[in-house]
């Protein structure tokens, strides 16, 4: 029963990291930047859901719906402000442009809300259903339950919308997607945003719903599970965040103490010596 009660810890806190994880990929897959902010948005995302729904004191739908509204125009404005201008500098500039984003996010989290942690206050609040030895809360049944929505609008988002094709087709080709009349710079700023909102609703869904400024560094976790589930797929965007929750919390039982925390880590080396190109293997092959 111990091992059935990790196993669903583990699918829930890997549903956090798989839609963090979506963000990571979304914006490498159409920009070929790596976002290392995205757990900071993440982190200012449940923030401004704190601000409408526990201090304004909004109803959790509208003040969710805000909150990622909020968080789609950040994304585009991060994009059109801080990145865009470095279209065609070395990778490792822009790379360096976003860890310190994060660091400027967590200082105005720490300056605007205070260091110590705060619960939302989620409809869901502390339900519990008990099957035998085995305790389901409301938190575990929301993200899972969320992120399987969020995953079949992004799918018919993708697959029947013009801009979802559209998107697809700057992310494959850049240049061809400009020629056939595609505007290529406004899709990366829709990309950003939608990344944004990603993140935004991993902050809210995530199990307990305590955030404090420190939170955005569960984004190195997810950014392992977007190497490990291959960074140019959604769908392994996803199965990356769930080997690496499960792994996180069945390491409590199986391993040593401590190990659970770097289980991670020990799992992306693992991938990157015996599969680089992670379990999809999407990412395309350039000269360099």
């Amino acid at each position: 029963m111990e091992v059935i009660q990790l196993l669903i810890s583990g699918v829930s806190q890997g549903c956090v990291y798989g839609l963090i994880a979506l963000g990571f990929v979304l914006i490498y897959k159409a920009t070929e930047m790596v976002n290392f902010a995205q757990g900071d948005i993440m982190m200012i995302g449940a923030f401004i859901a704190f601000t409408f729904i526990n201090l304004l004191g909004w109803p959790f739908v509208w003040g969710f719906l805000a909150a990622l509204a909020v968080m789609a125009l950040l994304g585009a404005v991060t994009e059109r402000l801080l990145l865009r201008p470095m279209i065609g500098e070395p990778h490792f500039a822009v790379l360096m442009l976003t860890i310190g984003l994060g660091f400027v996010l967590r200082t105005v989290a720490g300056e605007r809300w205070g260091s110590e942690p705060k619960t939302l206050d989620l409809p869901w609040g502390s339900a519990v259903w008990r099957f035998g030895e085995v305790t389901v809360g409301g938190d575990d049944l929301a993200v899972v339950g969320g992120t399987l929505a969020l995953c079949a609008l992004l799918y018919l988002f993708f697959r029947f919308t013009r801009l979802g094709i559209a998107m697809q087709a700057a992310s494959q080709n850049q240049l061809a997607a400009f020629y056939v009349g595609i505007p290529v710079k406004r899709v990366f700023g829709l990309v950003w945003a939608l990344a944004a909102v990603l993140a935004a609703c991993a902050g809210v869904l995530a199990p307990g719903g305590v955030i404090d400024p420190n939170i955005g560094f569960i984004g190195i976790k997810a950014f392992a599970a977007a190497i490990v589930g291959g960074l140019g797929s959604l769908p392994g965007a996803i199965l990356g965040g769930l080997l690496v929750g499960l792994s996180e919390h069945l390491a409590v039982r199986f391993m040593w103490p401590g190990f659970s925390d770097v289980s991670a880590y020990v799992l992306l080396l693992a991938m990157l010596m015996i599969r680089p190109e992670g379990l999809f293997a999407a990412m395309q092959q350039k000269k360099v």
